[in-house]
């Protein structure tokens, strides 16, 4: 049946016509030739859908808008462009077809399916805002974003295809060009939403310019000798991408972890590379890691003592990123580090790298006294830096979950590598292999260097926590014998007995 012969008769009322266009839009979705009999293209219906398209984008893209964007004028002409453009053909097959119904039939059908489409991601947008969604949802969800816009368009192609009764050739040479057009331009226009957040250069304050040398040499003085004739744990942590700050995090709740459950509280070190750490915390640089390195290495006592050095940061092959605008510096390389760490005369090493590719590193920096423990293998991605994430996939089954749960490096190892493997599996990404490999000089060494540092009887939080409420319990129970049941508790002990219990839930 052709064009010519379609016809359109509108409904006496708004709120049906309204369905009807509605309707007519999920049978064009569905590639049904039945929105014909259903669309209802009036001029209002057309400038109605055309003010519901352009608010129901506007929606969507302030849902998806970082804090801080304004309105982007280049964005809004991006969006109009396509509705214009279908207009334009519907005025064409009109005047082809000599009826004057299609004008507006395309342009409604395509408006009402925008509009669905944009609600729909608007719905998602707002689910995924308030961490609604899965994790591995975030990485597919503009893939189905561009999905939607090529399927409104290739439906709209398909059953005007279909009505013409056009050849099977000539509507793969037309659905294919269409792909690619459509493809190309969203991928182009995609920096230019409605709403766009002003790129900021990023800003070195003066007082940051000074301020790093005293920050880095007050960690380093701070760092204490060995104590000799007994088995000291040094801890160095380098977070090497400051636009995220879940490297931050991962690096300074692993420091703490040791500080507080392993006793390397004044022997531990941790350089920062944070967008909003300057005059806080002494920045990772390699010239600053080198420091670092040899500083500890003239505290350790090489026989004796021991040093986990713990990284965490985007990573490529044989490299850790090391990103802290507006400087520039170059990145972390195994080989580099590799001859730090010898220059340094820290002989007994543990080694975690937590990043993408990570395993690169195992080959330069294996040796018989060091372990390396890495997030993935050398040809695989790592997971979990986000930026509402504390730590990592594997920072969090490592350093929080398994080392407080076993007293081997190895053990924990093992369970972590589970740990990770059903998350990753979970979500539905491919498995990032974590690695350990233990030189041959360590591996009869690390049991009791690991009994040092896992010494059941240095107290955990948990030990002190609870030590602490039975104190306290014990103070309330003598204090209960000796006022009366009509006397109001006094306050102090309220509070106490409320510190108390706020401490025992936070941990």
């Amino acid at each position: 049946m052709s064009l010519s012969s379609l016809k359109t008769i509108s409904l006496q009322r708004f709120s049906l016509n309204f369905a009807a266009n509605i309707i007519a839009s999920l049978w064009m979705l569905v590639g049904s030739t039945r929105a014909f009999s259903w669309v209802k293209p009036t001029f209002i219906q057309f400038a109605v859908f055309a003010l519901l398209g352009l608010g129901s984008n506007v929606l969507f893209s302030w849902l998806a808008a970082e804090n801080g964007s304004v309105f982007n004028e280049q964005g809004l002409v991006s969006y109009l462009i396509w509705p214009t453009i279908i207009l334009l053909g519907g005025i064409i097959l009109a005047r082809r077809a000599s009826n004057q119904s299609l004008v507006f039939v395309p342009v409604v059908l395509w408006l009402v399916a925008d509009t669905l489409s944009a609600l729909l991601q608007s719905a998602v947008q707002f689910l995924g805002t308030h961490g609604w969604l899965p994790d591995w949802s975030y990485s597919f969800l503009p893939i189905l974003f561009l999905l939607l816009f090529l399927w409104q368009t290739l439906a709209l192609l398909w059953i005007f295809a279909r009505r013409q009764r056009t050849p099977w050739w000539e509507r793969i040479i037309v659905l294919v060009g269409a792909v690619a057009l459509l493809t190309i331009w969203q991928n182009n226009v995609a920096d230019q939403p409605i709403f766009k957040q002003i790129p900021i250069q990023p800003v070195l304050e003066e007082a940051a310019l000074y301020e790093q040398p005293r920050l880095l040499q007050q960690a380093l003085n701070s760092i204490n000798p060995s104590i000799p004739g007994k088995s000291d744990w040094y801890f160095m942590g380098v977070a090497g991408y400051a636009e995220q700050n879940v490297f931050r995090s991962e690096i300074n709740k692993v420091r703490e972890l040791f500080d507080v459950r392993f006793g390397t509280s004044g022997n531990s070190l941790a350089l920062i590379n944070n967008t909003y750490s300057w005059l806080d915390e002494p920045v990772a640089t390699k010239t600053s890691i080198l420091q670092g390195l040899k500083r500890i290495g003239q505290q350790m006592n090489a026989d004796e003592d021991v040093l986990l050095l713990t990284l965490s940061s985007h990573g490529d092959q044989d490299i850790l990123q090391l990103e802290n605008p507006p400087l520039e510096m170059d990145n972390l390389d195994p080989a580099w580090l590799r001859e730090a760490l010898d220059s340094s005369g820290i002989r007994w090493r543990v080694i975690v790298v937590s990043a993408c590719y990570s395993g690169s590193f195992i080959d330069e920096l294996e040796s018989p006294t060091t372990v390396v423990i890495t997030a993935s293998a050398a040809n695989k991605m790592s997971f979990g830096c986000t930026n509402t994430a504390e730590m990592t996939y594997f920072g969090q089954a490592f350093f929080a979950e398994s080392l407080r749960e076993n007293t081997s490096f190895a053990a924990a190892f093992k369970d972590a590598s589970l740990r990770v493997s059903e998350r990753e599996g979970f979500m539905g990404f491919e498995p990032s292999e974590p690695q350990m490999v233990i030189g041959s000089l360590m591996e009869t060494a690390l049991p009791a260097f690991e009994q040092v540092l896992f010494d059941k009887a240095r107290p955990t939080i948990a030990d002190i926590t609870r030590s602490n409420l039975d104190n306290s319990n014990n103070m309330n129970e003598a204090t209960i014998n000796l006022v009366p049941d009509s006397m109001p508790e006094p306050a102090s002990n309220a509070l106490s007995k409320k510190t108390v219990i706020n401490e025992r839930q936070q941990q």
